[in-house]
């Protein structure tokens, strides 16, 4: 498998890649999906390493460098649905890595981490990710397909490696970026284009969730099953919504 590594083509075994697609050390990140060779709103994430970058004083390639290079490795290495990752970190060195994706089609059983999550503020999309990768095989190990992350404040949070979204009381919201969210792409095309109210959430309120997807870049919009054991409602017609919005918006 080739890889991107500063622009140019190298092998994996190579590079400074590991094999999901990280650069070795620290450094920020985007996974984007990819279908039929194009990658889904390429710009959102753009625009979201070039804020991260700014908060971690990151100097960026040019954008232009970076959108030739992902063009070149997703005619190089062909996926009908793909996972592209790219990387920069602290040394400028960056890499692009595009990997097969199976589309998560069952709903998924949410289970709750026990450990609180100190609230600094907005997250930023960083690796290296093995903190929230563990909080994922935890919940795997107890039989969830996920958890969700509740912050020290009481307020829920997220999943461990996606954003959330919840209808409480007959209406759809999401969790604001203040209570530790990770600005999500997909959680902001939801809000942008499909009528959800950003508002907190207590951990108190889980009892009274009717529905709920799993949102992320690559899930789009995953159905949840249950939380904790408790069977939720399923909402196919606002799923099918979100994904026919989310295939409008990313690549016309």
């Amino acid at each position: 498998m080739k890889v991107i590594s500063n622009g140019s083509f190298l092998p994996l075994e190579q590079s400074r890649c590991t094999p999901l697609g990280w650069l070795e050390g620290a450094g920020i990140f985007e996974t984007i999906k990819t279908v039929d060779g194009k990658p889904w709103a390429l710009s959102r994430h753009m625009r979201r390493a070039v804020n991260s970058a700014a908060r971690v004083k990151i100097l960026l390639p040019s954008e232009e460098l970076v959108r030739d290079s992902i063009a070149s490795l997703l005619k190089e290495e062909i996926h009908p649905t793909g996972l592209l990752r790219v990387s920069f970190d602290a040394s400028g060195n960056w890499a692009a890595v595009h990997l097969p994706y199976s589309e998560q089609l069952l709903p998924a059983k949410l289970g709750i981490h026990p450990e609180p999550l100190v609230n600094d503020g907005v997250p930023i999309k960083s690796y290296p990710y093995n903190h929230r990768l563990e909080i994922l095989e935890q919940a795997r190990e107890q039989g969830f397909d996920e958890a969700l992350v509740i912050s020290s404040e009481g307020k829920i949070c997220e999943g461990s490696v996606c954003n959330i979204l919840f209808k409480i009381e007959d209406i759809w919201c999401t969790p604001p970026l203040s209570d530790g969210v990770l600005p999500g792409v997909m959680r902001a095309l939801v809000i942008e284009n499909c009528d959800v109210l950003v508002r907190s959430i207590a951990v108190s309120e889980i009892e009274n969730i009717e529905s709920a997807f799993l949102l992320s870049s690559l899930r789009i919009a995953q159905p949840v099953a249950s939380i904790d054991g408790r069977e939720l409602s399923q909402s196919p017609e606002f799923r099918d919504e979100i994904h026919a919005m989310a295939l409008r918006t990313s690549v016309g």
